[in-house]
Order: structure tokens, then sequence, then C-alpha cells
């Protein structure tokens, strides 16, 4: 008996160590539709340099992103790519988003830090979680080899597009509700997911929020390759009011350089 009872004692420790030691890397593709609009027939562009923007709008939409996890805390992460710049055709320069973003979240001390950047000024985000009010439902799909299930929210939000219209670009905010719908998994049991999203009971595969849309391709899980994560350090400190202030007057600096300007050339900068 009491062999059976030690037994009994070490496999469950062995279980509890396993449980403490397990991480993960989870690699995500995304894609967003544009709020940016062109008005052909009255602005000053050729209909080829519409085109051009509407397939560099496209595949800068398309991204692909990491998320190493363990049980409790996790780092998202644009992948790495060697950045070529791109020569200006037809008086139009375009620019990406911020590639070295990274999103770190502690679900057990309901807190993130966001490294993040606004025209090369560095920023550190640190503020409490969002909450997310998960519906759950019975639902059912395989993603990969792993059976997810659905689960959705829906809340209201600022939708933000750009229009130029005239030689002029206008930023129109409207109030808008958003259904997000997400798929996540038991098989992996951690309470997280790609960006901002957590608080399911597994790990979530697809996020789609009308607007973008995030699906796992590839899993990971207890890598040879060593993975740390940590919150990163660099950047002025402030929390997410203080950023969306910044980054509101940066944006409005912004369209004041581009009207000053006459309709010569168009700059366009797509955060997130």
């Amino acid at each position: 008996m009491k062999t059976k009872l030690l037994t009994l004692l070490i496999l469950c420790l062995s279980v509890f160590v396993s449980a403490q030691e397990f991480i993960g890397k989870a690699i995500y593709k995304t894609s967003r539709k544009s709020n940016f609009k062109i008005d052909g027939a009255k602005s000053n562009m050729s209909e080829s340099q519409i085109k051009e923007i509407e397939e560099r709008m496209r595949k800068m939409n398309q991204k692909t992103f990491i998320l190493e996890f363990d049980k409790s805390t996790s780092i998202y992460k644009q992948e790495a790519k060697l950045n070529v710049p791109q020569p200006k055709k037809g008086g139009i320069t375009m620019f990406g988003g911020n590639s070295t973003d990274v999103y770190y979240k502690d679900i057990k001390e309901k807190k993130f830090v966001n490294k993040t950047n606004i025209m090369g000024k560095g920023f550190l985000i640190k503020d409490v979680l969002p909450k997310y009010n998960w519906q759950l439902t019975a639902e059912t799909k395989h993603i990969g080899n792993y059976t997810c299930y659905k689960a959705t929210i829906s809340k209201e939000v600022d939708k933000k597009s750009m229009e130029v219209v005239d030689g002029k670009l206008e930023n129109v905010t409207k109030k808008v509700t958003v259904l997000t719908t997400a798929w996540y998994t038991t098989q992996i049991p951690v309470s997280n997911g790609p960006s901002t999203y957590y608080g399911l009971p597994g790990l979530i595969l697809e996020i789609n929020d009308g607007t973008t849309t995030m699906v796992c391709t590839e899993i990971i899980l207890n890598p040879t390759d060593e993975i740390k994560i940590e919150a990163p350090e660099k950047g002025k400190v402030v929390n997410q009011e203080e950023y969306n202030k910044i980054s509101a007057q940066k944006e409005k600096e912004m369209l004041e350089r581009f009207r000053s300007r006459d309709g010569k050339g168009i700059n366009i900068t797509i955060q997130g």
C-alpha cells in the first residue's frame, strides 16, 4: 500500500512539474481590411497610382506574428524580416506599421506591457489587461489537428477611417458595434491568445473582429530552442490613456503636414 501511495505521489509531482514548465510557440498569419479609401474620380492621382496603393496596402496588411507563452505569461511580436526600402514612384511614399512592437501579457497579475513607437519615438505602455466578457458556445470546428470551440464578444468601439477626397486627407471616427469571434482549443490548456486576447479555457487559435483575422498555422510545444518570456524595458513609460492622447496628437500633426503640401505626394502611415 505504501509503495502504491509513493508511486502515485511521484506521478502527481511529475505532472505538476511538467505543468509548471509548460511552454510553447504559436505562429499566426494575420490579414486586415483597410479603412483607407480614395475617391479616384476626384483625386489628383492616376488609376495606376490608385492600384499601386491598393496593392501595397494589401501586402502591408498581411503579416506573420509569433506568440511565445507559458502558463501565465506571453510575448507577441511580428516575425523579424529584413526591411527593404521601396523606391518612391509617382509621388507616392508608403510607410509600414510598427514591426518592432512587442506585447507582453501577465495573465496572473492582470497586466500588460506594450513596447511601441510613434514616428521613431519609443514608448512603453504599462497598464491593466482589458476585460473580455466571452460568451461560450458548443459550436466546434477543427484548425489543423486541434478541436476548437467558438466564443464571441460584442462591444462598442471607435472605428477610424481615412479618406482622400479632392486632394485632402480626412480622418473620420464613428461608433460601431463589433462582434469578435474566437476559436480556442482546450487541448492546449493556457488561457492566452494572439495580440491582446486572452481569458478562454484554452489557447485561441483564430480571431476575427470583422476587420482583422488572425489564424494559427503552427504550434510548437516545449521546443528545444530556449524561450525567454520577459517584459520589454526600453521606452518612455506611459499608461494606455496617455498613449492614446499622444497618438491622436501626432496623427493630427501628420494630417496638417499633408494638407500643407498642397496634395504633392501622399504619405500613408498605418499603425498596429
